[in-house]
């Protein structure tokens, strides 16, 4: 019984990693031609698929800001209550001063 469970999670496992190499687009696949990464996934199932996750995926928004920690970095989210403007609006709202 449980190989058979560990027979279906690989499986599961060697699909998503080969439908994953196959809908990345071509500019964004790392360190490797997507054909290249194709056949390495279809051909070694497990480590093949181990290594499109490490080495050929695209990175997220959040890993390329880690990498380049020297590059600016873009404004933090302002909430309505951080924005000076948004309170004043408030303020004059709250005092009866809307000509609404």
């Amino acid at each position: 019984m449980a190989g058979v469970l560990l027979g279906l999670a690989l499986l599961a496992f060697w699909l998503y990693s080969l439908f994953d190499v196959i809908t990345t687009p071509e500019e964004d696949v790392r360190n490797a031609p997507k054909a290249l990464w194709l056949l390495i996934v279809a051909l070694v199932p497990l480590v093949g698929g181990l290594f499109w996750l490490a080495r050929g995926r695209p990175l997220t928004a959040a890993a390329r800001a880690r990498r380049q920690p020297g590059g600016p970095r873009p404004p933090a989210p302002k909430g309505p209550d951080d924005d000076p403007e948004f309170l004043r609006e408030l303020d004059r709202r709250m005092r009866g001063g809307s000509d609404d």
